[in-house]
């Protein structure tokens, strides 16, 4: 059945790439290989799948779910917004219909290179779904995965999309065997920029059932605390349990340093492993195996990381006017975890097409004042510019404007154990402004203060807190100087 039903989708693909213009039919071709595709990527994702190939063939099917789904909801957007061009109410539903003129009118007038794009992604989803019953069928023999609702949250909070496949590249790393006689404990170096996800990343694989059971000690290091008899005097009972430390840096390290580290880890057991993440290429040369890289989301995975996170189990179709401004949303963000972060916190607040609205207009404003933040043609790490960020707010008439000089983060976690006592903690520090406050005029505050951008909710908890300052315009503060 399944051959049959690929052989017809070859069949009116073929038929399709003839076409001057898209058509509904190859909508809802696409809508039908996104949910089967979907079904066997959920199902996958539940089984503790070991083996390489089967992770990479997973990894491809996954991100075409991406693209496919990015494709049909481009296309959705563009019949919403022509059929608000056209003065039609298209009410709560987003499908794709053939009574509606206005919706058959605008998907008309996509023209030839849209059904290219529409063919390239058919064609891709269905060369991906080609082997899928060998796959089907392969990976339910793997053990499923023991998922509880926490970890379920867990994987949707905290923005796991696209990364299982490195997750799991690190997990096989922490299983190596090592030679009982060797002193010299794995290294993993995890590379990539500024809040791209690396601490995210290990986060959930600490936290993974497997690994948790697997090392007595997880321990999570920091540039501030990196010396090398940390592990012997601190936590001197180490050196009998078998130990995952993980070590967060910034940038570079003292080479004097590290060899220090290394040294007072050789009094540690075998099959204990380190995992260092920094923004520098130069941890490569610390690693005893290749490094693992990671990059900002593409568009069409960002998207589906968004889309789910906003809307959670609500039916995008069923909410044209938030979906539309959604994926605007999301092009403004162009995959930046900080921004997102912000808008999600806001956005959830206040499920309103007029609220969100507002929003997309902050947020566009934002970019104009802050034009090297979410560039995609120039990516750079605004904290590193040495320059404050400004915050538009929905007061354009205030004489002063606001800016964000640093960040942090108020989490003394070190240890796993330990997240839910120091998220205790944290919370005596929590700062009472928050960022949307300031951006909806709801909090004015002079000088010199601290808001909250972001609180996380689950484990490890931490507040991602904000340094500003009222500024003055240099005329304005002149004038009240002579005042």
């Amino acid at each position: 059945m399944a051959e049959l039903a690929n052989r017809s989708i070859s069949f009116l693909i073929n038929k399709w790439s003839k076409q001057m213009k898209p058509t509904n039919e190859m909508l809802d071709s696409l809508q039908q290989l996104l949910r089967r595709a979907g079904a066997i990527v959920e199902e996958a994702e539940g089984r503790y799948i070991t083996n390489q190939a089967m992770l990479q063939q997973l990894s491809i099917l996954r991100k075409e779910l991406y693209k496919g789904y990015y494709t049909l909801d481009t296309f959705r957007c563009r019949v919403h917004a022509g059929s608000m061009a056209q003065g039609y109410d298209v009410g709560h539903s987003f499908a794709i219909s053939r009574f509606n003129p206005a919706k058959r009118l605008y998907i008309s007038s996509g023209g030839r290179e849209s059904v290219k794009d529409l063919t390239r992604i058919l064609k891709s989803l269905e060369s991906a779904l080609q082997y899928a019953a060998e796959f089907i069928i392969l990976s339910g023999r793997y053990p499923r995965l023991a998922r509880q609702p926490y970890s379920i949250h867990l994987l949707l909070d905290n923005c796991m999309f696209g990364r299982q496949m490195e997750m799991e590249l690190v997990i096989n790393f922490l299983f190596q065997a090592q030679d009982p006689d060797d002193k010299n404990h794995g290294i993993l170096p995890i590379i990539g920029p500024r809040k791209v996800g690396k601490s995210t990343l290990v986060e959930h694989v600490s936290i993974d059932e497997r690994v948790h059971s697997y090392f007595s000690q997880i321990m999570f290091l920091s540039g501030d605390d990196f010396k090398g008899e940390h592990i012997v005097y601190d936590n001197g009972d180490l050196i009998r349990r078998r130990v995952l430390a993980i070590v967060e840096l910034d940038g570079d390290i003292n080479e004097d340093l590290w060899k220090r580290f290394l040294s007072a880890s050789r009094s540690l057991p075998p099959g204990s492993k380190f995992i260092v993440t920094s923004r520098s290429e130069n941890i490569i040369n610390y690693g005893t195996t290749p490094p693992l890289r990671l990059e900002f989301f593409t568009p069409e995975v960002f998207w589906y990381f968004f889309k789910v996170r906003m809307f959670g189990s609500m039916d995008v179709m069923e909410h044209p006017k938030l979906s539309l401004l959604a994926m605007d949303m999301a092009k403004e963000l162009n995959a930046c975890f900080m921004g997102f972060n912000v808008m999600n916190e806001i956005l959830k607040s206040n499920v309103d097409a007029h609220f969100w609205s507002l929003t997309l207009a902050i947020c566009r404003h934002f970019k104009q004042k802050n034009p090297f933040v979410c560039d995609p043609t120039n990516p750079v790490d605004a904290w590193e510019l040495n320059r404050p960020i400004l915050i538009p707010t929905k007061d354009r008439t205030s004489l002063g404007y606001i800016s964000i000089t640093d960040m942090y983060q108020t989490s003394s976690n070190q240890c796993v154990e330990h997240w839910l006592e120091a998220s205790a903690r944290s919370d005596t520090t929590t700062p009472k402004i928050t960022l949307k406050d300031l951006m909806f005029g709801r909090a004015k505050p002079k000088g010199k203060f601290i808001a909250l951008a972001w609180k996380s909710h689950i484990p490890p908890q931490y507040n991602c807190v904000f340094k500003c300052e009222l500024r003055m315009p240099q005329k304005a503060a002149s004038r009240k100087k002579r005042n």
